[in-house]
């Protein structure tokens, strides 16, 4: 991949989609919803700032955490529009976040606890599985799932 030349401010869709990573109909998804933003040329064609290439990291790393695009929206919305935002503005989003990334861990490593003697035990029924839900109690509340959203 060639280097980008610093002075280089805007982006065309196939470069930021190259360096990103992603399709380019990703970024015109992600520009639909307001994640990141584009200008137009006189030739009436996108044009994407360099930081654009930060925003879409973010992005993908916070969608791998499992943070809804409605939260990661959320938080770039509180960036500031003009000029490129600082460490200080990301690590106010860190700070935010850090609860609930703490709180998914938690959940995550207590599932994975909770269903490791599970794998190799072959009842592969929630209805009577004694660790998940000893004797249905469970179904008593009716069908579908009850303990994880």
């Amino acid at each position: 991949m060639p280097q980008l030349d610093p002075s280089v401010t805007w982006l065309k869709p196939g470069q930021v989609a190259e360096r990103a990573g992603v399709a380019v109909s990703t970024l015109h998804y992600y520009e639909s919803i307001g994640l990141i933003r584009s200008r137009r040329t006189s030739g009436n064609r996108r044009e994407y700032r360099r930081d654009t290439l930060r925003i879409i990291a973010f992005i993908r790393t916070a969608q791998r955490l499992g943070v809804s695009l409605e939260k990661i929206k959320e938080a770039l919305d509180e960036l500031p529009d003009a000029g490129l935002a600082t460490k200080r503005d990301w690590a106010r989003i860190a700070r935010q976040w850090r609860d609930d990334l703490s709180q998914r861990i938690e959940e995550l490593t207590a599932l994975r606890d909770r269903f490791s003697n599970c794998i190799g035990c072959g009842c592969l029924s929630l209805t009577s599985c004694p660790y998940s839900n000893p004797g249905d109690i469970l179904g008593r509340d009716g069908t579908g799932a009850r303990r994880f959203p």
